[in-house]
């Protein structure tokens, strides 16, 4: 298996030419894989809850705001009698005047086999994108290009995957906006949603009793351009099995990324990232997350891959 994730990130580092895309960027990317992949649901034997907010470009807009904002939400849960998990992931994202809302709900169909299972999902939603035209300051008046007003439209979003887990490996392959929906604003203009395809991996690696070291990769492409995550946290978890991590992340022709977290109780956990950005000419960015599970006794005995130990 370790062989098999250095062959995918080699692959990645071949193929790649990154860029910004319609998808926003996650820098915590392995605490919110629903958003990326409907797959993912149920696969914890939990209910997994995950609540991120993204400020992008600090200073970069008016009153030294941030130049964009991206708040994040997803619950999932395994249902047994469904054979797999159910997901809810909503996502709002503000660019300037620009602003996207998308809710997606999931449904994964679980095989479970001796050591691992693989989540094959398919997520069905809405996706709204609208552009204030009301804040915007033209060179030219009169243009008919630009809106005047609040112009909005919405459509059906769709999109599929499959995760695979052990109780320490991931590898999950997905893809967003799969029918590529053009939204018609309200003033006449479209605005289309092209397919996006995720790859997501991580390990679990035990360094001693109380260390642990946990690199992920996380890649996103429209076929034209893409980005890439190179993530690895140094895990140390005390003898009640709560959780603090740091680590560092690389960002492909952008910077790096500090991360840092802790489990403020036993389900109860606070992450945080700080975007670096190096390699270009935009500000820096921040994330905080906030993620709790709620327990699901069930009459079963689970096996180990359902209390898996990656982040």
């Amino acid at each position: 298996m370790n062989k098999f994730i250095l062959i995918i990130a080699f692959t990645v580092f071949c193929l790649i030419d990154t860029s910004a895309q319609q998808v926003p960027q996650f820098s915590q990317n392995m605490f919110n894989k629903l958003a990326n992949n409907p797959g993912y649901a149920g696969s914890r034997g939990l209910v997994a809850t995950s609540v991120l907010h993204r400020s992008q470009w600090i200073g970069f807009g008016e009153n030294n705001s941030a130049g964009a904002s991206t708040q994040n939400f997803s619950i999932d849960a395994e249902i047994p009698f469904l054979k797999g998990g159910v997901g809810l992931n909503i996502v709002k994202d503000d660019i300037a005047q620009f602003s996207n809302l998308g809710l997606q709900a999931s449904y994964a169909y679980r095989i479970e086999l001796p050591y691992a299972q693989i989540g094959m999902g398919l997520s069905i939603g809405v996706f709204q994108s609208g552009l204030d035209g009301s804040l915007l300051n033209p060179s030219q008046s009169g243009d008919q290009a630009i809106p005047s007003g609040d112009a909005k439209g919405s459509n059906l979003d769709f999109g599929t995957g499959l995760y695979f887990n052990t109780q320490d490996v991931y590898v999950g392959f997905s893809s967003l906006h799969l029918t590529e929906p053009t939204i018609e604003w309200t003033n006449g203009q479209d605005y289309d949603l092209e397919r996006h395809y995720f790859l997501i991996a991580g390990y679990f690696h035990d360094i001693n009793n109380v260390l642990s070291l946990n690199p992920s990769l996380y890649l996103k492409s429209d076929g034209a351009t893409s980005q890439l995550d190179i993530n690895s946290n140094i895990v140390y978890t005390n003898q009640n099995n709560n959780q603090m991590w740091g680590g560092v992340s690389y960002r492909l022709d952008e910077g790096i990324i500090l991360l840092a977290g802790m489990d403020i109780t036993k389900d109860l956990r606070f992450g945080f990232g700080y975007d670096l950005t190096v390699l270009n000419s935009m500000s820096n960015s921040f994330e905080i997350m906030l993620g709790y599970n709620f327990k699901i006794k069930a009459n079963k005995s689970l096996s180990g891959y359902k209390n898996p130990r990656f982040l």
